[in-house]
């Protein structure tokens, strides 16, 4: 009797229709949620390897790429990067961020220049290696890897939803299907904070944007996020050494208003990292240094770490700068320095 009470026509209309969307989610939408539930930790999410031997990036798994396009063999003759950092990089726009800038300079230089936008919104240095492991198979001749510990909250919350419900436990059965998973992710998620109950946020592992914001400036927590970055870091560039491709870090800074000076710079000893990892084939620029000098830095900043385009386009001429200091090294031979032919 009670069997029957469950197996009515609307339960199993109900259980119809969310087949037939669970089985069209799967059929129609494969590429768009193809490692949506490991949350930026799954290797290939957003990489579309094509027979043609033609990669595109594209969104996909937690991964804003700007969609862009490359071959998997790096042309002959190319000089090919591959930037891989957070929103800083990632720009104001495709073609006002830096990457897209650095390799207009470069083509100015007479470089055949290939620059890869692979910096993702939220992403700090422990999503930022996955990304770096995946771009390693691409045959890069140089990897910018833009140094940033700001995002060591986002990076944790999403490794706990990705470990989240990924045994085959029975209790774990409804997570498999993407319309339950989305409903649950939307329970957590900023929009909804402020509508759910403190205890609940709290047991579900949400944490108020307001927290976040005051855990940002706490000593212990900004000594933890440096510490990460230090270790995460030092871990990636070894990586990029094994497959032996060179690497600059980049290291991020903040500009911040002060009541005896109209700005001042902070780097939560980012420099100190990027001065330490420094070595041959592993090469290093400071955000700090190539705008603190100027009078009116804080205009290139459209708030404390994010650059304007003109920001950006700075940025592109100190890294053009710093390659061409490396130019030989980086066999690039053909160099032009100063209106003269870096080779010889």
């Amino acid at each position: 009797m009670q069997m029957k009470k469950w197996f009515t026509p609307a339960f199993l209309l109900a259980v119809l229709l969310l087949g037939l969307g669970e089985l069209g989610a799967r059929l129609f939408f494969a590429a768009d949620i193809s490692g949506r539930f490991e949350y930026g930790y799954s290797p290939d999410a957003g990489f579309d390897e094509r027979r043609d031997g033609t990669v595109k990036l594209f969104r996909a798994g937690g991964r804003r790429f700007h969609p862009q396009s490359f071959q998997r063999q790096r042309p002959e003759g190319t000089f090919r990067i591959f930037v891989i950092g957070d929103s800083v990089p990632r720009g104001p726009s495709f073609k006002g961020a830096y990457p897209w800038l650095l390799g207009k300079e470069l083509q100015q230089h007479r470089i055949k220049a290939e620059s890869v936008n692979m910096a993702l919104p939220g992403y700090g240095a422990r999503r930022c290696q996955v990304v770096l492991r995946k771009a390693l198979e691409f045959q890069p001749s140089l990897i910018i890897l833009h140094v940033n510990d700001s995002n060591k909250y986002e990076d944790e919350r999403e490794y706990r939803r990705s470990q989240e419900f990924k045994t085959w436990h029975p209790r774990n059965w409804p997570m498999k299907i993407f319309i339950f998973r989305r409903l649950y992710e939307a329970k957590v998620e900023k929009v909804f904070w402020r509508l759910v109950p403190e205890q609940i946020r709290l047991k579900f592992a949400a944490r108020d944007a307001d927290a976040q914001v005051a855990a940002s400036h706490d000593p212990e927590e900004v000594r933890a996020r440096v510490q990460l970055a230090r270790e995460t870091t030092a871990a990636s560039v070894a990586l990029a050494q094994a497959a032996r491709v060179p690497v600059l870090l980049i290291t991020q800074c903040r500009v911040w208003p002060d009541e005896k000076k109209s700005f001042y710079f902070e780097d939560h000893g980012l420099d100190d990292l990027g001065r330490s990892l420094a070595s041959e084939g592993v090469y290093f620029l400071s955000m700090k240094e190539v705008f603190a000098g100027l009078p009116d830095a804080r205009s290139f900043f459209s708030d404390s770490g994010h650059l304007k385009q003109s920001g950006h386009l700075l940025l592109a001429q100190a890294v053009v700068r710093k390659i061409g200091e490396a130019h030989r090294q980086l066999g690039l031979t053909a160099f032009k320095v100063d209106g003269r032919d870096g080779g010889g």
